[in-house]
């Protein structure tokens, strides 16, 4: 038994100093379970990651309008607890709790709150990142009957403070996942804007211009060939000077291979014949991906010297701004020269291109060097605010976690 020091979290309101009370699921609410049969209730709704959603009953196919009539009418604020399927035939316990009335299938186990001793937000926010809930399923029989009922569920400890304290700590965790969701919203929304700028800055198939242009550029842009402007770099690591090995990771770019796998799977005896990656140096990794179907091209952007395995062609560039290359890899303009001209072979991961026809890859740009560093400086901008949000995203994160560890007994 919890003495009473336990009873009070280690982070709390001011206002507040009482020990919090120990009670059951079954004493702050009751089961709830409301027939559809008679009404027809068409608002079908799931459990899904903790929060209840919407379906399409239309699109349930083979599932007759009177099938639903075995289902249970929810409304707003009734908890709803299912039981789910994890990988490797694991099982877990979901808790969400409803906003609207709608119908749910009679397989989730649906409870409705005693509203003079518990805030239904409170017991949904204290259930959802519980510990103790992710156990119920493990003592129904070892896991092995499916069937989740409110027997299983009434003896949950529930730790209560009053309800002025409950009503502070909800909306705590609700200004936070306010933040959280704007935040999130504004990644996104700069991300679809950087989708779109690569397409509307850099002229498409078939265009001498791109649609949008800085003040006081016009005029075609030229093509100039990928060996033009650039020279294969060859130099290996011969007397061992450099013991960092680098990979080329589509979605994370040039990074060091520990951060990348964790372990190192390069030794003292393969990096002799590695190549040498100066900083700034650009390089291609053949091996396709989902984000990157033909291969990515990324630079190295990490302020130091690594080496890389030969299976990389790695190129030094001249005569063209570093940061416009660098986005112009970013477009897929050159993908469909990757395709016609390489091929994946016996390997079909692998983009298969010999260094000559590589080479010949076209490269559109802008004439003038100014109008290269604008569209740079812009794509630089843009995705320094992108990291910023993400930056923040994750630090409300924490914020947010660290509360659920602090503020609950």
């Amino acid at each position: 038994m919890k003495d009473l020091n336990s009873l009070i979290p280690s982070m709390r309101f001011d206002d507040f100093k009482h020990p919090w009370n120990v009670t059951t699921l079954g004493e702050v609410a009751i089961k709830h379970k409301v027939s559809n049969k008679t009404v027809h209730h068409q608002n079908l709704l799931s459990l899904s990651y903790g929060k209840i959603v919407r379906k399409d009953i239309e699109s349930k196919k083979g599932l007759l309008p009177a099938s639903f009539d075995t289902y249970q009418i929810v409304k707003k604020d009734i908890i709803v607890f299912r039981v789910t399927d994890l990988q490797n035939d694991k099982k877990s316990l979901r808790v969400g709790i409803c906003q609207e009335e709608g119908i749910i299938t009679p397989a989730y186990v649906c409870v409705e709150c005693d509203n003079d001793v518990v805030f239904p937000q409170y017991l949904y926010t204290l259930l959802h990142y519980y510990d103790e809930i992710t156990k119920v399923y493990y003592r129904m029989g070892d896991g092995l009957r499916q069937t989740l009922t409110y027997s299983d569920l009434k003896e949950l400890k529930i730790f209560l403070p009053n309800f002025d304290e409950q009503h502070k700590i909800v909306e705590c965790f609700e200004s936070i996942d306010k933040q959280l969701s704007i935040t999130s919203n504004k990644i996104a929304s700069l991300r679809q804007i950087r989708v779109a700028s690569l397409q509307a800055m850099f002229p498409q198939k078939g265009e001498t211009k791109p649609k949008v242009r800085f003040k006081g550029f016009n005029g075609d842009w030229e093509v100039k060939k990928l060996g033009e402007i650039s020279n294969k770099i060859t130099r290996k690591n011969t007397k061992l000077k450099y013991h960092i090995t680098l990979t080329n990771s589509a979605e994370h770019g040039i990074i060091n291979q520990l951060d990348f796998f964790d372990h190192t799977i390069s030794n003292g005896d393969n990096i002799i014949g590695y190549y040498v990656v100066e900083n700034d140096d650009f390089v291609y990794n053949p091996r396709i991906s989902v984000t990157a179907p033909v291969g990515p091209i990324n630079r190295n952007m990490l302020g130091y010297t690594g080496v890389m395995s030969p299976l990389y062609y790695i190129f030094r560039v001249h005569d063209v701004d570093k940061d416009y290359l660098s986005y112009f890899f970013k477009t897929n303009l050159w993908h469909n020269y990757m395709h016609d001209n390489g091929n994946s072979g016996a390997r079909h991961d692998r983009i298969s291109i010999t260094d000559s026809v590589f080479e010949q890859l076209p490269i559109i740009m802008p004439k003038q060097y100014e109008e290269q560093e604008q569209i740079a400086n812009f794509f630089k901008t843009l995705d320094k605010q992108i990291s910023l949000e993400e930056q923040k995203l994750e630090l409300l994160k924490r914020i947010k976690s660290a509360c659920l560890d602090k503020m609950f007994v």
